[in-house]
C-alpha cells in the first residue's frame, strides 16, 4: 500500500488535492552570507523589511529577508492557500537550513494543510561541520532514519528526500551527500529531490550520478529548472531522462537574479515551457511551485504568497490553453505519485 508521509503521520495520496511540491515554511538560508564588517552594515543585513527598503531587500536578499522563523506567521499565509484550495505543501528544508520538525507539526496542525518535510543536506556552504568527516553510508543511514523513525529525537518524520543541495562544479563534499542520499532512496522508495548548481551542465550530472547509483529516475525531482537551463531542447533532454521536471519559481519574476549572471523567465514563459513538455509528450513528469523561501514572498511583506499558484498562474494556464485535465495532473495527480511510496 502507498502513503504519503507527512509530518502529521501517513495519509492516502488521494487525500493530498491541490499540492505545491517545493516551499519552505520555517527555514534560515542566512548561513553562507559574508560577515559584515561594519556597524552600518550589519544594521542594513537586519533591518526590518519596510515600504521604503522593500525592493532592495526583495533584489538583495540581507540575513532578515532570508529567516522564516514564525510558527504563527506560517499558520497565517497558509489561510490564504487554504482558502483558495490548497490542501498539501513540501517543505523542502534540508539539514543545514533550520528545519523544525515540531514546528512544522505545529503550522500543519493549526492550519489544516497537510505538510511533508524534507531531509538529507543542501549545498555545501549549509552543510553541519561533521559531514566532511563522516562516510556516504552514515549520512544515508541519518536520511533513512529521518523519514522512518523521526527528526532529531522526535517522531515527527520526513517523507522526501531533499532538496539536496549541488553546486557546480559540483563539491566531492556534495557529491558524497547525494550518493548517500541515493542509498537512502533505494531503501526506502521516497522521492529524491535535487537543487542542481546554477549552471546548465548540472542537472546531467547531477542524473547521471543517479543512473550509476541505480535509482529510478521516475522517483527524482529535478528542481529550479527554469533557473538553470533556458531552452525547450535542454529541458525536453532533462524529461527525457524520466524525472520530474519542477518548475518551482512562480511568482519571482525579476530579470535580477541575485544568486548568479541568470535572466529569470517570467511565468508566462514557465508556462510556455510547461506547454512545449506537454506537447512533447512529459505531461505526467510536470510539477509547479513557488520556492518561498524569503519574507519578501510573503504577502505581509509585500510578496505574492503561498496562493500565487491558485489564484494567478492557473487562470494565466488556461489562457494559454493548458487543458484543466493537464493542470490536475500537474497539480493533483504528478505530485501525489512523486510523493508516494510503500509504508
Amino acid at each position: 500500500m502507498s502513503i504519503v508521509r507527512t509530518v502529521l503521520g501517513d495519509v492516502d495520496p488521494a487525500e493530498l488535492g491541490h499540492t505545491q511540491p517545493h516551499e519552505h515554511l520555517l527555514a534560515d538560508l542566512s548561513r553562507p552570507l559574508p560577515a559584515r564588517s561594519t556597524a552600518r552594515e550589519r544594521a542594513a543585513d537586519n533591518a526590518p523589511i519596510t515600504l521604503e527598503n522593500h525592493y532592495r531587500t526583495r533584489r538583495h536578499h540581507p540575513s532578515e529577508d532570508l529567516r522564516l522563523d514564525s510558527v504563527d506567521v506560517a499558520v497565517a499565509e497558509l489561510r490564504p492557500y487554504a482558502e483558495a484550495g490548497g490542501r498539501t505543501i513540501v517543505d523542502a528544508t534540508s539539514i543545514g537550513l533550520g528545519r523544525d520538525p515540531m514546528g512544522l507539526a505545529t503550522v500543519s496542525r493549526r492550519s489544516g494543510v497537510h505538510v511533508v518535510m524534507g531531509c538529507g543536506f543542501y549545498y555545501r556552504d549549509y552543510h553541519p561541520d561533521d559531514v566532511a568527516a563522516r562516510d556516504r553510508d552514515d549520512l544515508a543511514a541519518e536520511i533513512v532514519s529521518d523519514l522512518r523513525t523521526g527528526v532529531g529525537g522526535t517522531s515527527v518524520r520526513a517523507g522526501i528526500i531533499g532538496e539536496i543541495g549541488l553546486s557546480h562544479p559540483l563539491h566531492p563534499q556534495e557529491e558524497k551527500v547525494l550518493r548517500a542520499a541515493c542509498t537512502a532512496q533505494r531503501e526506502t522508495g521516497a522521492a529524491l529531490m535535487i537543487h542542481p548548481g546554477r549552471d546548465p551542465r548540472s542537472p546531467g550530472r547531477a542524473l547521471d550520478i543517479v543512473a550509476a547509483e541505480d535509482v529510478d529516475p521516475a522517483r527524482v525531482i529535478m528542481s529550479h529548472v527554469e533557473r538553470t537551463v533556458f531552452s525547450a531542447p535542454e529541458m525536453r533532454a532533462i524529461a527525457s531522462s524520466g524525472c520530474y521536471v519542477e518548475f518551482d519559481l512562480f511568482g519571482q519574476e525579476s530579470s535580477y537574479y541575485s544568486l548568479g549572471p541568470v535572466d529569470m523567465p517570467n511565468d508566462a514563459t514557465r508556462v510556455d515551457h510547461i506547454l512545449d513538455l506537454i506537447d512533447g509528450g512529459h505531461a505526467s513528469q510536470i510539477l509547479i511551485s513557488q520556492d518561498i523561501c524569503h519574507k519578501t514572498n510573503l504577502v505581509r511583506y509585500g510578496g505574492e504568497g503561498y496562493a500565487h499558484i491558485l489564484e494567478h498562474v492557473l487562470p494565466l494556464m488556461r489562457r494559454k490553453d493548458v487543458s484543466d485535465a493537464h493542470i490536475a495532473q500537474i497539480t493533483v495527480a504528478n505530485p501525489a505519485r512523486a510523493l508516494a511510496f510503500a509504508g
